[in-house]
């Protein structure tokens, strides 16, 4: 029976990383292996033949193990480049809505991390042209507490401004508002004593609320915090025999404070009102006391537009994260212009890992 001992064996290799495309291309640019000693005994009847055989191309022997390491480091090298080469370069969002994940910038290297910088921008799905690059100065931007994590991932507030953009450019920023909480207030009689002049002009008449924005959402990110300012036309509507008859339209400047969390490998958040202001764009039925609609219209924001648009946030949009795999222990990173998940990954199926979809979750 042969006995195999190898002993001070060192195997190195050198590899490029590059992006073409916005794929990464892996390649080797230098391996080697060597083997300091081989020992091969054999047992048996016969064994003293053949050990001389043996220990005369001992030194042959350990050039085809150096030979067949290395190939094996060549042949994985090659795997690994098509499984990056074949990553997608767009997370599906939604029906509307995409994520750009093509890479854009050449890998950072340090001591400890490797940083990858991808487009990050939100796109339409009817492959509509690819927002441009939000560039910055290229420095480390993954800023994580002191207790080390596997995976950071870093968000600009661009990213968020660029779907803030898309979906206003796509219309999903209107809403016809016909029910409240409290159903008085979409009918006219609910406003005698705030605009007096549209109760006597349509008595007892149905009401509702043409909400649209007049520019995208602006997000803002902080040391500490989030928030964002809406800019929109509230079209005050009478329902009279059918006819919808606008009367009236102001404009509001909606402050809110936003908060992150994480849904699975999804970033969620929700948003609170700040602050209302508010102004008479124009006017069908004379001049308004804005003094009395302010309470009104905080009241709408509050339990209408804000949990409508909680509802949505709350689910959130996927992080760039290789199926199959998970995020743990996450915690979130407010700094200057950024939100930065720090986190440890887990494979959700360790036994199959040697079949990794070549997909983002």
């Amino acid at each position: 029976m042969p006995l195999g001992k190898v002993e001070g064996m060192d195997v190195g290799l050198t590899l490029g990383l590059k992006i073409h495309e916005g794929t990464l291309n892996l390649s080797l640019l230098d391996s080697g292996c060597y083997v300091k000693e081989i020992t091969i005994k054999l047992d048996g009847g016969a064994s003293w033949l053949y050990q001389g055989m043996i220990n005369a191309f001992e030194e042959q022997i350990g050039s085809a193990v150096e030979s067949a390491i290395t190939n094996k480091l060549k042949d994985g090298i090659l795997k690994l480049d098509s499984f990056l080469q074949a990553l997608p370069k767009e997370i599906p969002v939604d029906d509307n809505a995409s994520l750009n994940v093509s890479f854009v910038e050449n890998p950072l290297l340090s001591s400890s991390s490797i940083q990858f910088d991808i487009n990050g921008l939100f796109t339409a799905s009817n492959k509509a042209p690819v927002p441009k690059y939000y560039r910055q100065s290229r420095q480390p931007s993954v800023f994580c507490s002191d207790q080390p994590k596997m995976l950071g991932i870093s968000l600009d507030e661009a990213v968020f401004n660029s779907a803030s953009a898309l979906y206003y450019d796509a219309e999903f920023m209107e809403w016809i508002v016909d029910k409240v909480p409290d159903q008085a207030l979409l009918n006219t009689a609910g406003w005698r004593f705030i605009i007096p002049q549209l109760y006597k002009k349509y008595p007892n008449a149905d009401m509702n609320l043409n909400i649209s924005l007049s520019s995208p959402p602006i997000i803002r990110i902080a040391e500490h915090s989030m928030g964002a300012t809406v800019y929109a036309d509230v079209i005050i509507d009478v329902v009279q025999a059918g006819e919808v008859i606008p009367v009236a339209c102001i404009s509001l400047v909606i402050r809110g404070s936003g908060s992150v969390k994480i849904v699975g490998n999804n970033l969620g958040g929700s948003v609170k009102l700040e602050d209302l202001t508010m102004s008479l764009k124009w006017s069908q039925i004379g001049n308004l006391r804005m003094y009395l609609i302010q309470p009104v219209m905080w009241t709408l924001v509050q339990t209408v537009v804000i949990p409508s648009a909680n509802s949505y946030l709350g689910k959130g949009f996927p992080l760039p994260i290789i199926h199959g795999f998970t995020l743990q222990d996450a915690e979130i990173v407010f700094s200057s212009s950024k939100v930065t998940v720090c986190s440890d990954v887990a494979y959700s199926e360790p036994d199959n890992l040697n079949r990794l979809q070549i997909r983002f979750a």
